[in-house]
């Protein structure tokens, strides 16, 4: 996370944390190198990602669009978190490396972190949109932190996970919204009423409740 991210209302990283059990966060140094995160990349059970748009990388070798999927390792436990793995001699799973910062910050971010230059880089291309309405961005194709997460639980086979963030990013943002205008929150909009069917559609000790804190 880019220095200045965890103190804006805006900001959709810690949304992936309320949703994905095994979520890492780690403030972002040019120069010095947070131990934890050191060991984190270099865990043998864990394949990095880099999530980031292709037009930056270099070289182009580097890209990837596909990750090891559920049914390549069957690690995925059907909640959302993921099962630990039956035998060492099984795939990593994929870690996804997301730079939570704007996009400039981001890009400078992504040129200024050697550590990572030796990981593959995961291009995404969506076909939606992004529906992010709390920042301005020129391009369409820029999407938030929290997208980002669900498109990659998504592409891992983790659909529940990528639908339930997805829910969950759009009822913050309009409780962000209708806050900001001094207006009360909808909870019967189709958000609530969807992350409540994926809530009863799941295992109840495994999925927070957060009809009462959104």
């Amino acid at each position: 996370m880019h220095d200045a991210e965890p103190l804006k209302p805006s900001n959709t990283g810690w949304l992936i944390a309320d949703v994905v059990a095994e979520t890492y966060a780690f403030g972002w140094s040019r120069t010095q190198e947070d131990p934890a995160l050191t060991a984190l990349l270099n865990d043998p059970q864990w394949q990095p990602y880099v999530v980031f748009p292709e037009e930056f990388v270099q070289p182009a070798s580097r890209v990837v669009r596909t990750v090891t999927t559920v049914s390549d390792t069957k690690l995925f436990d059907g909640t959302l978190h993921m099962a630990p793995p039956p035998a060492a001699s099984l795939a990593p799973r994929p870690l996804f490396i997301l730079l939570d910062a704007t996009w400039p910050e981001a890009r400078k971010m992504f040129r200024k972190s050697p550590r990572l230059d030796g990981f593959p880089v995961l291009s995404l291309h969506p076909e939606q949109i992004s529906r992010y309405q709390l920042r301005r961005s020129k391009r369409d194709d820029h999407f938030c932190t929290a997208e980002v997460a669900a498109l990659c639980l998504d592409l891992a086979g983790d659909q529940r996970a990528a639908q339930t963030l997805e829910a969950y990013l759009d009822i913050y943002t309009h409780h962000y919204l209708q806050a900001k205008h001094q207006l009360p929150p909808d909870w019967n909009s189709h958000a609530h009423q969807q992350l409540a069917a994926l809530q009863a559609s799941g295992n109840d000790s495994d999925v927070k409740s957060y009809q009462n804190n959104s």
